[in-house]
């Protein structure tokens, strides 16, 4: 997997995450917090890893997270997802570029010429997109398709979850469907909404305030299908976060390998981001170790 560091413009900070899978959960730099990012292939598949993922520090301004999950089968859906990608990082470039203070139209802009380049490709393929901005004291999600953001406070209550675009997404939101249920839902697979679409639809969530201790997570459908709703929230809501990182991709393998009492396990490729926020006392004794001669940050 491609994970080095890029940077396409001067104050951006690029980390992407895509093609081969990682040995394990990594660390990853992030303004104002911690991040975490995992991925992996379908253990029973010979082609790449159509998933990507991504973190953008955006100078001053915030950071954005991204997961994309590519359709159409690979190499498609693989370079549909490195696509989508590559046209938010370059919207966010611009952001940089124009000294923007607001995020929102540059990450707007990315999902549509996302949506342009895929289309562009003629194939047939799309792809999942779910990006999750990061201001100094809010999170706003962005999404066209089944990937999800997931934010839950220490004690276990859920503060934001995005709807799936897709019939048994819908389903659950409107009580319908039992979210510890669905994993083996006939219609698990089938996604209502992409990248890649004429007729796309971008979601655009309300802003809300993260607390320090709330855990963000960004993930593709392969970690959704096969951890049970109550079982991820207990997984990452508390304990270091790279203790949740490596738990929640152990778990993930575990059930997809082998799958446990009540799931199936459905072999896919699977990548998760997950990110907690540092208090403002916090951010301030790092930024001072970070100017100390030989300090770290």
């Amino acid at each position: 997997m491609s994970g080095a560091a890029s940077r396409p413009a001067a104050g951006l900070h690029a980390e992407i995450l895509a093609g081969e899978p990682l040995d394990g959960p990594r660390s990853l730099p992030v303004a104002h917090g911690e991040a975490w990012a995992y991925t992996r292939r379908a253990p029973d598949k010979t082609g790449p890893n159509e998933d990507c993922a991504a973190i953008w520090e955006v100078g001053e301004v915030g950071a954005v997270l991204a997961v994309a999950d590519g359709i159409g089968g690979a190499p498609s859906g693989a370079r549909a997802s490195r696509m989508a990608v590559d046209a938010l990082g370059a919207c966010l470039a611009r952001a940089v570029e124009t000294g923007a203070s607001d995020l929102r139209p540059f990450v707007l802009d990315g999902f549509e010429e996302a949506n342009a380049d895929v289309l562009g490709m003629r194939i047939g393929a799309g792809t999942t997109l779910v990006a999750v901005e990061l201001g100094a004291d809010f999170v706003r999600t962005y999404h066209a398709g089944d990937s999800v953001a997931l934010v839950v406070g220490q004690r276990g209550r859920v503060r934001l979850h995005t709807i799936p675009h897709s019939p048994v997404g819908y389903g659950v939101a409107s009580g319908m469907l039992d979210p510890e249920k669905v994993m083996d839902h006939e219609e698990r697979s089938f996604i209502s909404n992409c990248v890649g679409s004429q007729d796309m639809r971008l979601e655009v969530g309300a802003p809300i305030e993260m607390a320090e201790r709330d855990t963000l997570l960004v993930a593709s459908d392969g970690v959704l299908d096969n951890v049970r709703p109550s079982d991820l929230v207990e997984l990452i809501r508390r304990g270091a976060l790279g203790d949740a990182a490596h738990a929640l991709a152990q778990r993930v393998a575990e059930v997809m390998e082998h799958g446990d009492r009540e799931i199936a396990g459905h072999c896919d490729d699977a990548t998760f981001l997950l990110y907690r926020t540092r208090s403002p006392r916090a951010r301030t004794r790092r930024a001072a170790r970070a100017r100390r001669p030989g300090g770290a940050a």
